[in-house]
């Protein structure tokens, strides 16, 4: 596309606003509205009831290697992940995705630099994600297995096998090239690298908060300070435009205002959203969701020297309200574990699985783990819906357009969208409206100046008047409406463009939804 075809528009304005939607038949296709302004045509959509795939949100597929025996991600596998399919053979429901999650288990370097070998193996494992038309979640840590034994937990036992804090910030330094050269290909990335799993808990360096440990069931203040660091190296290792995930939302409040930061602290609010800051890019991602009363640690004060552990029903309803109101802006996501908290994680009405989503506004969930949970919104009716819903879904339910303009003439055009996902798009990207002449199939972009991470769930209307410039030929032009990936290098692969929940818009060779209207243009 040259630079005339997008200065032949130019654009004059863009409001995006909360608005309550009137209702509409449906039927998709044009029809007359006198209440519009002469020689306009209002277009009504139907929505669509499939699960498709979307970039960037949905149920994920686990992986893991460790780098001392590398198995890499293929390519054609990947794509194969796109399709409906069947997770695991403990899972009794289908999936379509787009993300993988990934550990990387650093198994072999625990106390020396990852190997130049294993770099250039993971950005190859890039490049088949974007063969495959997917997005990857890594995590990378030192050891996933528990070993047993005598002490006071039995089922997990130190020595865990982490790595010293030394080593954990050379190996993120090491890491940079890597998320700077593949941020194309990463919705995220978790935090990892403390106590097995990369879960900050058992940890051999950084404090044991747990019933094995010395400190009280406390994180002291020293070792709070070592994972302070290490998330700020990895927020500094990570590009701007992504975000890094914490296992705890009491990190977050840690690291933004000091190691005896309450948990009242306020969350953030719109004004602080997607500036690139570390507020706006430290996310969660709660591996024990649904759980219980606070998701098996994830909504707790882990004290300090100066404080003690405390779960009590005061500190664990304030770190949910402060982790559903961040989770409005930051990335979400994790897992279930356990089936015991039930009928809360079972579908509504008896439960409470949905509204939870809704609340936390969740985009993402591990399909491998908990399948006893996973299993039960299936059987319990609701899986399907929690597969649409997970991050955003954008029903297009009418259109206002202009049926003859002239050149240099101002045209506007009207959108009415409703987000019904649990959330919106946490990362970047264009939103654009295209002219596509009939004849010649050239394409003419104009950029709508909006941004969709703030189509939070709800209704919407977005206006936009540009003007027709003198270089756009004459004839006839179909409307449409593109949503592509932010980076070039993914841009024109339709794969990672959002496709609209509507019937009969999406153009699955390009990427693009049609807003089916024609425009003549003089």
């Amino acid at each position: 596309m040259n630079n005339d075809m997008i200065l032949g528009l130019t654009a004059v304005s863009l409001a995006l606003t909360m608005t309550a939607m009137s209702g509409c038949d449906k039927t998709g296709v044009a029809k007359t509205d006198e209440s519009a302004p002469a020689s306009s045509t209002t277009v009504t959509y139907a929505e669509s009831a499939d699960d498709f795939p979307n970039p960037e949100r949905g149920f994920y597929r686990y992986s893991q290697t460790n780098t001392s025996n590398f198995t890499p991600l293929q390519a054609a596998q990947l794509a194969g992940y796109r399709n409906a399919h069947t997770p695991t053979s403990s899972a009794n429901y289908q999936i379509v995705s787009t993300l993988v999650y990934r550990y990387y288990v650093l198994d072999n370097f625990k106390s020396g630099p990852i190997s130049s070998a294993v770099l250039d193996a993971m950005h190859a494992e890039m490049d088949a994600l974007r063969d495959a038309g997917m997005k990857i979640i890594p995590r990378f840590v030192y050891t996933t297995t528990a070993t047993p034994g005598s002490c006071p937990e039995g089922f997990i036992c130190p020595p865990y096998g982490d790595a010293a804090k030394a080593v954990v910030l050379d190996h993120i330094a090491q890491l940079k090239p890597f998320f700077t050269a593949n941020a194309d290909v990463i919705a995220c990335v978790q935090m990892g690298f403390i106590g097995t799993w990369g879960e900050q808990y058992y940890s051999d360096h950084f404090g044991d908060p747990s019933s094995n440990g010395t400190s009280g069931y406390r994180i002291l203040d020293d070792h709070w300070a070592d994972r302070l660091e290490v998330l700020g190296a990895l927020l500094d290792a990570v590009p701007e435009d992504r975000m890094v995930q914490v296992r705890y939302p009491q990190l977050k409040q840690r690291f933004l205002h000091g190691i005896d930061a309450p948990v009242s602290t306020a969350a953030m609010t719109a004004a602080d959203a997607f500036n690139g800051t570390d507020i706006a890019r430290i996310g969660f991602h709660n591996d024990c969701f649904l759980s219980g009363t606070n998701d098996t640690g994830t909504f707790i004060d882990y004290g300090n020297d100066s404080s003690p552990r405390t779960s009590s029903a005061s500190v664990v309803n304030a770190m949910r309200a402060y982790s559903a109101a961040e989770g409005a802006f930051v990335a979400v996501g994790g897992e279930t574990c356990n089936d015991a908290y039930s009928p809360q994680n079972d579908c509504e009405p008896a439960g409470m699985a949905l509204q939870e989503f809704a609340a936390m506004h969740y985009s993402y969930l591990n399909a491998h783990y908990n399948n006893e949970v996973n299993n039960d919104w299936q059987d319990g009716g609701c899986m399907l819906e929690i597969r649409k819903k997970l991050g955003y879904r954008f029903v297009l339910r009418e259109a206002v357009f202009p049926d003859e303009v002239g050149r240099d003439t101002v045209v506007t055009v009207s959108l009415s969208v409703d987000n019904i996902g649990f959330a919106a798009p946490f990362n970047a990207r264009p939103a654009q409206l295209l002219l596509r002449n009939v004849a010649t199939g050239a394409l003419h972009t104009h950029a709508l100046d909006t941004d969709i991470r703030r189509w939070a769930p709800g209704s919407h209307t977005a206006t936009v008047g540009f003007t027709i410039g003198t270089t756009v030929p004459a004839g006839q032009y179909e409307l449409l409406l593109n949503l592509p990936d932010a980076y070039e290098s993914l841009a024109g692969n339709p794969a990672y463009s959002i496709r609209l929940a509507n019937t009969g818009v999406w153009e699955a060779a390009t990427g693009y939804n049609k807003l089916n209207h024609q425009l003549t243009v003089h």
